[in-house]
């Protein structure tokens, strides 16, 4: 019997090595699956365009019959600093559009007030932004406010006064100007945009000049009255674009307006257009440092388990 028992030591010890290797090749097989699996999913996730929320969000998706739609919006806290204006300082000028610049928090749309009237908007970049803008004629009080991507405020900043003597408008009598509902706009690339613009004062027909920064040629249209006029652009390549908006009155009097076109999706390196304010591509280094550490997790998890494996054998 005692022998018995000592003929099934050596075969006991084959099976249980036969035994590991079994499982440590289902482990390392299995380790490898979920490693590859996890490792799929994060390049997904960080391929994502990097472009605001709001942009990336769908637009109107189907009805489904059947179905219940639900819609929210999360709530933070509006922007704690503005925006400053350091150009112009004030004074008189006699011609316009005139440059307005400053200091602001990065990335977010920085919009200028002139008397409490829009008047232009661009978008933050390395700490700073400049813009033209048309003035009225007399004394204009000059404003800079930044929005977020849900279109909160931030805090005004410090106001600037400029006297515009206009002396086309003191001739002639009617002021021409340009001002929009809609600072910014934007629509998917291969899709229609379109902005309304209200063209008030000055005297018809009127001639509309349209640079979409994108480097495509600009857009010329005519409005034979004042009021709100349609301006359409179909951007092929996702981005942030400068677009400025120019009318001239048959007396030649002009007006200018600076806003920022939108062509959402994933934001691409366009070298085209000399007014594209983003050009973003996905950066690589998160991906890098994902992939290292991935593989080492699982390395150390499949030797734990094989460890407390042979503790059980043991």
């Amino acid at each position: 019997m005692k022998g018995g028992w000592r003929s099934r030591g050596p075969a006991r010890a084959m099976c249980a090595g036969t035994a590991l290797l079994r499982i440590r090749s289902r482990l390392t097989a299995r380790s490898i699956g979920l490693a590859v699996g996890l490792i799929a999913g994060a390049a997904g996730l960080l391929m994502q365009p990097l472009v605001p929320l709001a942009a990336a969000a769908p637009a109107n998706p189907p009805a489904q019959s059947g179905s219940i739609g639900l819609e929210g919006t999360i709530s933070t806290k509006p922007p704690t600093s503005g925006a400053t204006i350091a150009i112009p300082g004030g004074g008189t000028v006699t011609s316009i559009p005139i440059t307005v610049s400053g200091l602001c928090p990065n990335g977010l749309l920085v919009k200028i007030f002139d008397n409490n009237v829009f008047v232009g908007s661009t978008v933050c970049s390395g700490g700073s932004y400049t813009l033209q803008v048309d003035l009225f004629g007399g004394q204009n009080d000059l404003v800079a406010r930044v929005y977020d991507a849900l279109d909160q405020a931030g805090p005004d900043s410090n106001k600037v006064t400029v006297t515009f003597n206009d002396a086309q408008f003191l001739q002639l009598g009617t002021l021409l100007t340009l001002t929009s509902p809609y600072a910014e706009r934007g629509a998917p690339p291969g899709a229609q945009l379109t902005w309304p613009v209200v063209l008030d004062g000055g005297t018809g027909p009127y001639a509309i000049n349209i640079d979409w920064g994108d480097g495509t040629a600009a857009d010329l249209m005519s409005a034979s009255t004042a009021g709100t006029v349609t301006l359409k652009h179909v951007y092929k390549t996702a981005g942030l674009y400068k677009v400025v908006v120019k009318a001239t009155d048959k007396n030649g009097a002009e007006a200018f307006l600076q806003l920022v076109g939108q062509a959402t999706g994933a934001v691409q390196n366009n070298k085209t257009g000399s007014n594209t304010l983003v050009q973003n591509e996905t950066p690589i280094w998160p991906f890098a440092v994902l992939v290292p550490l991935i593989l080492v997790s699982f390395w150390l998890g499949g030797r734990h388990r094989l460890w407390a494996l042979q503790r059980e054998y043991e």
